[in-house]
C-alpha cells in the first residue's frame, strides 16, 4: 500500500497446509482467474524451497503474478507462463518475507507507471517444474491424488469430468479408495444422496470431489491430501490414503 496507495487487497486465505504444494495450486488455479484482467497475485507458499529459489514476475492471460521459483506457478497455470521474469535482490535479504513483498511491490509499481516487463529484471530460461495436478491414466483406469480437503472434509481428486469422459467412454465404472470403499455413481450433488450416504460428484472447479451427505468423508474413509515432501519413505507410507482410482469396464 505504500507503492499503490488506492490498491484493493484481497486475502484468499492463510490456511494452506504448510509446503503442500498441489493444495496451494488447487485454491490458486481456482481463484485467481475470476479476478479482472491486470490483477496482481502474490503467491506466498514456500518461498524458500531451495537455495536457488529467487522472486519471480510473470504474466499469463491478463495477470499478472509475484511468486517464487519453486514450481508453484507452473502447476497452477499447467506449464510455463506467458512471459516471466527473474527480480534481484540482494543476498543479505535473500530469505527475507518482508523483503521479498517489498521487490514484487517495487515491480507492481512499475508496471502501473508503463515499464515493461522486460525492463524490470532477466528473462529465466524457464521456471522451475514440480509436479503437474494432472491423473495418471490407461485404456481402463485412470489414478487420481487427494490434492485438497476442504473444512467439511469432503475430498477433492485431480481427476476432472475431461478425464473422466474422455477414457471412460460411458463405460460402467468403480471408483475406489482405501481398502473396500467404492462407489459406482456420478451425481450431480449432496440432494441425491439421503443423509450418512457416500457420493461422488464433480465439483465447480470440474474435479471429482468425493463427499458424504452432512458427514466427513475424509475422517470416515481414513483419506489424507496428497504432499509432495522430500522424504520417499513418509510418501510411501501414506500413498495408500491419499489416491483413488477409477476402473472402467
Amino acid at each position: 500500500m505504500q507503492r499503490l496507495a488506492d490498491c484493493r487487497i484481497v486475502d484468499i486465505t492463510h490456511e494452506v497446509e504448510p509446503f503442500n504444494f498441489a493444495e496451494a495450486a488447487y485454491i490458486i488455479q481456482n481463484s485467481v482467474f475470476h479476478y479482472p484482467a491486470h490483477s496482481y497475485h502474490l503467491l506466498l507458499v514456500n518461498l524458500f524451497d531451495t537455495t536457488q529459489s529467487l522472486p519471480i514476475l510473470a504474466f499469463h492471460q491478463g495477470l499478472y503474478f509475484g511468486a517464487p521459483d519453486n514450481g508453484l506457478l507452473p502447476m497452477v497455470l499447467g506449464g510455463q507462463p506467458e512471459m516471466a521474469i527473474r527480480l534481484p535482490i540482494h543476498k543479505a535479504v535473500q530469505y527475507n518475507t518482508l523483503s521479498w513483498a517489498d521487490v514484487w511491490a517495487d515491480a507492481f509499481y512499475k508496471i502501473e507507471k508503463g515499464e515493461s516487463l522486460h525492463l524490470i529484471g532477466e528473462e529465466p530460461d524457464a521456471l522451475v517444474e514440480k509436479f503437474s495436478l494432472q491423473a495418471n491414466y490407461g485404456p481402463d483406469h485412470i489414478d487420481g491424488r487427494i490434492i485438497f480437503i476442504d473444512r467439511f472434509e469432503n475430498v477433492i481428486v485431480n481427476i476432472t469430468r475431461d478425464d473422466f469422459e474422455r477414457v471412460g467412454k460411458g463405460r460402467p465404472f468403480t471408483i475406489t479408495f482405501k481398502s473396500k470403499d467404492h462407489i459406482t455413481k456420478i451425481n450431480e450433488g449432496y440432494p441425491q444422496v439421503i443423509e450418512g450416504n457416500k457420493l461422488a460428484f464433480f465439483n465447480s472447479a470440474g474435479y471429482l470431489e468425493i463427499a458424504v451427505n452432512k458427514g466427513n468423508a475424509a475422517g470416515l474413509f481414513g483419506l489424507k491430501a496428497f504432499s509432495d515432501l522430500a522424504n520417499p519413505d513418509f510418501i510411501k507410507s501414506r500413498m495408500f490414503y491419499q489416491t483413488v482410482r477409477i476402473l472402467f469396464g
